[in-house]
């Protein structure tokens, strides 16, 4: 049985969770950095492993939702911006990312990520 990090801190999970399209999300790097591998890699591992994704564990934000995410939370794009529009990820979808890139980091706090997911979904 997994114990939870002594660092872990449940508030910080619940806090990057956000609902786009009627489900509760992580975006990609979000769970990228709770994982310990870089947004890229986290991304790259995905789309090797397409199959495992459907649209119920991760997909890929429009323009627009990107844009009413960064204005309604007030975060930027920082120095450059990124490339590509993000992806998110549902409780379904953390975990099977955690299982995807085999890290250790990631496959402890994906049952975290899960946990917080379900718990901010109340009664969804």
């Amino acid at each position: 049985m997994t114990e939870k990090p002594a660092e872990y801190d449940g508030r910080l999970v619940e806090n990057m969770i956000r609902t786009v399209r009627g489900q509760k999300v992580i975006l990609d790097r979000n769970l990228a950095e709770l994982y310990g591998v870089e947004t890229k890699m986290l991304n790259r591992a995905v789309k090797r492993n397409v199959h495992r994704f459907p649209l119920d564990f991760a997909f890929q934000l429009t323009a627009e939702e990107d844009s009413a995410l960064r204005c309604h939370f007030g975060t930027s794009k920082g120095r450059g911006g990124r490339r590509y529009l993000p992806h998110v990820f549902t409780e379904h979808g953390a975990i099977m990312a955690a299982n995807v890139l085999q890290s250790r980091q990631a496959i402890e706090m994906s049952i975290f990520v899960a946990e917080s997911l379900i718990r901010t979904c109340g009664n969804c």
